[in-house]
């Protein structure tokens, strides 16, 4: 009974990369990476692995926007947009992850056979594990902290130069143990987002202004998606009415900015 019981609550375990403490890199995006590698397209590599168009440009936007260097290089040009290639960085992410991912199912049935029965420390691990449904993450630096009365405003530095403002409670602050220096992660809901033009003359009281270049436009019959590039490879996206999309003659290849309140940023840390 009890090697029964093993066989059906067996160890698994999911590899993350992280990059300053935050996951950003799992077996279902490198499985995604590797079929952008084989086929050259997003739009194939998603169908590959079973997922929507959308939801792969999401993933690579979001791999691209917390990684260091870019691991995917979207090329403009052609009827479908161009093709999608890995850079040699993401190359070499697959190579190391698929070596740390062996070590890892070694470790594990090496554990198993030490800890016999699983079941309960399998249910507190899923009690303890959340994903978050926002679509833009962003990984930085914490440049400043300033203390209110009630609330405290958190800069925080991307890699690519960009600053991103927070205003959240002192109390929050403290719970998550922010200090100037360590890593965190800004998280705002896309439709949070405004999308702007020919702002450089403007007086706008949103702290956050993101500008860049359109890198894509997703039409839908009521509400439009806009992904702004930001630098070096970082992706914001916003959602938007479909009719402000046509009113504001949004091109892909154009300069736009995202516009953001600091109260919509929502920190985190591992």
């Amino acid at each position: 009974m009890a090697k029964c019981a093993k066989q059906q609550m067996g160890l698994e375990g999911s590899i993350w990369f992280q990059k300053a403490e935050n996951r950003f890199l799992g077996g279902d995006r490198i499985l995604l990476l590797e079929k952008i590698d084989e086929l050259g397209s997003i739009n194939s590599a998603a169908k590959a692995v079973g997922i929507s168009y959308k939801t792969a440009w999401h993933l690579v936007n979001m791999i691209n926007n917390l990684s260091d260097k870019p691991l995917v290089d979207r090329m403009t040009g052609g009827k479908g947009g161009g093709g999608t290639v890995l850079t040699r960085e993401g190359k070499n992410v697959i190579a190391q992850f698929r070596i740390v991912q062996e070590e890892h199912r070694k470790f594990l049935e090496n554990l198993e056979e030490r800890l016999g029965e699983t079941q309960n420390l399998y249910r507190f691990l899923r009690r303890i594990s959340m994903r978050i449904s926002a679509r833009n993450v962003f990984s930085g630096t914490i440049e400043n902290i300033t203390l209110g009365a009630v609330n405290a405003e958190v800069v925080l530095a991307l890699p690519s130069g960009p600053r991103i403002t927070s205003v959240i409670t002192i109390g929050a602050v403290q719970n998550l143990g922010l200090k100037e220096g360590m890593n965190a992660y800004a998280i705002i809901k896309s439709n949070s987002v405004i999308v702007g033009r020919d702002l450089h003359d403007a007086r706008i009281s949103a702290r956050n202004i993101l500008c860049g270049t359109i890198s894509k436009i997703l039409e839908g019959p009521v509400s439009t998606e806009i992904d702004v590039e930001i630098g070096d490879g970082n992706v914001i996206s916003a959602i938007i009415t479909h009719g402000s999309s046509e009113k504001l003659g949004l091109r892909e290849g154009e300069h736009a900015c995202a516009l953001f309140n600091a109260s919509s940023v929502i920190l985190g840390v591992n």
